[in-house]
């Protein structure tokens, strides 16, 4: 009963990513750097803007010896491509997980370059990597029993928790805030501040509605839909909510023709198709869900294949519970569906009547 819509064809003006430790131009004084990083996406796409007095990074990849390397081999080519060695004079966080600000830190430390994020996503990653300090809390154990963990996919979490800092190599003390309608000026373009929700707090994306290019972070991808999920720390969020408004938001927002800088895949035009199509398929999902509640009761551990399209093991597990706890959250919210949980604290969805 797997829920996938036929993705939408989209147009892909550059064929091939840059090779590691290189970049390629997609825009007059915009450049695209390809980050390998480990884990199931395999790279991050970093951008690299050009003013007339520095550069500004849109997003730094994971702290990764690999990391560390790319950067260095960039700013030689940027030497190159400039005749001198121009400063890196801010960096721009789109959002608070670890491949898009694993290496802010290094970058500013080395650089003096000012630091920029929206407040949600700023405060919100200081409480991570001070929570990955500590030890599984009691209250992250019991959240993926309600869910229908067994005991090794607990254990497994609990001695793999802490991971998120240690793909931080250090964030900035301090910073400078975006939020929604500020406008930056960089390389003569007048950049819109466009805040999105649900894959993360207060996720920052620029538009540049002269130009019409549109950087995007995870919040809008060309062929892999964000994860939007529910996790520990807010176990009654609703984050589906805040997603599926934000692509109504730069459905509406963005133009046919924007070229679209994402954080993973290859740069595309044809924005408003894929956020239609990342909507028709959230909807067909909570239909299927119901449906199948109406027939049985449901634990979050048995959407998997309503969900996803890739098999789910241990290494995947944690991201597909959040995702999979995010859509109940979301339908029992709408009156969908009710939940109880059972004398071992297993939470069982059926659908409402």
């Amino acid at each position: 009963m797997a829920v996938h819509l036929e993705r939408p064809e989209l147009d892909y003006p550059f064929a091939e990513p840059p090779q590691a430790g290189s970049f390629a131009e997609v825009a007059t004084g915009i450049y695209w750097v390809r980050m390998p990083i480990p884990g199931g996406i395999d790279h991050i796409n970093l951008w690299l803007l050009e003013d007339d007095d520095g550069w500004v990074v849109i997003d730094t990849g994971m702290a990764t010896d690999q990391g560390t390397d790319v950067w260095r081999a960039v700013w030689r080519q940027a030497t190159e491509l400039s005749g001198s060695q121009k400063p890196v004079k801010s960096v721009i966080c789109t959002h608070l997980h670890p491949d898009h600000v694993g290496l802010a830190g290094w970058i500013c430390e080395r650089s003096g370059a000012k630091f920029y994020m929206s407040r949600s996503e700023f405060f919100m990653c200081q409480t991570l990597v001070a929570d990955s300090m500590r030890s599984a809390p009691q209250e992250a154990l019991d959240f993926y029993r309600e869910m229908g963990c067994s005991e090794e996919q607990i254990d497994y979490y609990r001695g793999r928790f802490g991971g998120f800092k240690q793909l931080i190599r250090s964030l900035p003390r301090v910073y400078n805030r975006l939020q929604e309608g500020d406008c930056l000026t960089i390389g003569g373009r007048r950049w819109q501040v466009v805040i999105g929700d649900g894959h993360s707090p207060e996720h920052v994306c620029l538009y540049c509605e002269e130009d019409q290019l549109f950087i995007s972070g995870d919040q809008l991808l060309p062929t892999i839909s964000s994860i939007v999920g529910v996790w520990p720390l807010e176990p009654s969020e609703n984050p589906l909510v805040g997603w599926l408004a934000s692509c109504a938001k730069l459905r509406e927002l963005l133009p046919a023709e924007v070229l679209v800088l994402p954080s993973h895949g290859l740069p595309f035009r044809g924005a408003k198709v894929r956020l239609q199509h990342l909507i028709d398929e959230h909807h067909a999902a909570f239909e299927a869900i119901v449906a199948r509640a109406a027939e049985q009761p449901l634990r979050a551990m048995d959407l998997f294949d309503i969900l996803f399209r890739s098999e789910i093991g241990n290494h995947n597990l944690i991201m597909a519970l959040s995702e999979s706890r995010a859509n109940m959250n979301y339908l029992v919210a709408a009156g969908r569906l009710t939940v109880q949980a059972d004398s071992g604290g297993v939470l069982w969805y059926t659908a409402a009547h």
